[in-house]
């Protein structure tokens, strides 16, 4: 299968940083592929790259057998865009929105008339048509971006943390959205925060860090290969010396954040069994998830950035 979208080993610094280093993927139809990472990994940058904002220092971006920047104006003929940030435009009602930013695109009006309430409908916003953005909530404003960014039938959207600020059940019904859209056959590259949004949206991931690739794969893929089976947190008032003195040697990897410690195991029944014997201990056993993977291949250390 061709792919859309080929990153071949893009560099890109500001001033002395180097913000994205020799990174390389490809995006192929059909799939959501997602680049996750800690603040300042390099990911918006790399978005930005692969839409002709700004240019490589080194490497080569190929889409829909063009070369971006040199034709960025015919490639993003075939995307749509969902940014971090509201670039509705507060004036116009959400109707209008939509068949603006379809007339950037030199759609016909009669394509419009049909296409737009057809867009409404899917992000839920039929009765919202015509309203002000002013007047959303955020997770209605996101959807409507998201329509937006549909307006001219993509085959790949480039979505920047598109949840954000959005609370459980805007971000439930976003993420329904989207997975209909892969479903239809439209391909999604996805930058995101949330590591549950990355598991359950990607059929692939890739993990960033200081602008390098450190690893790829399917979501339950790469927590097989990098993780224990199962975590046990510890947590509560408790003798945090004598607890990792007797329950370290039943991990086979522990870690401590704040006043909570993790203990890592593919057998976790004597660590179990040794809490319940231990007053004033309270602890929770659930199997890894790709939040660990991810504290584990960046560090569990505020980073500064974006």
């Amino acid at each position: 299968m061709k792919a859309l979208l080929s990153c071949e080993n893009l560099a890109k610094s500001y001033s002395a940083q180097r913000v994205v280093n020799g990174l390389s993927f490809d995006i192929y139809p059909g799939e959501c592929l997602g680049l996750i990472g800690p603040n300042g990994a390099g990911k918006t940058t790399t978005l930005k790259m692969c839409l002709g904002l700004i240019s490589p220092d080194e490497g080569r971006i190929v889409a829909f057998d063009q070369e971006m920047p040199k034709d960025a104006l015919s490639i993003k003929a075939h995307m749509g865009v969902v940014s971090q940030f509201d670039t509705l435009d507060p004036d116009f009602t959400c109707a209008e929105n939509l068949r603006v930013y379809g007339r950037y695109f030199g759609l016909k009006d009669a394509y419009l008339k049909e296409k737009i309430p057809q867009l409404l409908e899917f992000a839920a916003l039929s009765n919202k048509a015509n309203d002000r953005p002013g007047s959303l909530s955020g997770g209605m404003k996101r959807r409507l971006s998201l329509a937006r960014a549909l307006i001219n039938d993509p085959a790949l959207l480039l979505l920047d943390e598109p949840t954000t600020g959005l609370d459980p059940q805007a971000r439930h019904l976003m993420w329904e959205r989207l997975q209909t859209l892969v479903r239809t056959g439209k391909s999604i590259l996805l930058t995101t925060h949330f590591m549950d949004e990355a598991e359950r949206l990607c059929d692939r991931l890739i993990v960033i860090d200081q602008g390098q690739k450190i690893t790829q794969g399917a979501p339950k893929a790469l927590i097989a290969e990098h993780l224990e089976k199962a975590v046990v947190e510890v947590y509560g008032v408790f003798d945090q010396e004598r607890v990792l003195r007797e329950l370290t040697p039943m991990a086979q990897r522990v870690e401590q954040s704040g006043e909570t410690l993790f203990f890592y195991a593919d057998e976790p029944a004597d660590l179990n069994k040794a809490l319940s014997q231990m007053s004033q201990v309270r602890s929770f056993h659930r199997p890894s998830n790709l939040e660990d993977l991810f504290l584990k291949l960046t560090g569990r250390q505020i980073r500064e950035g974006a």
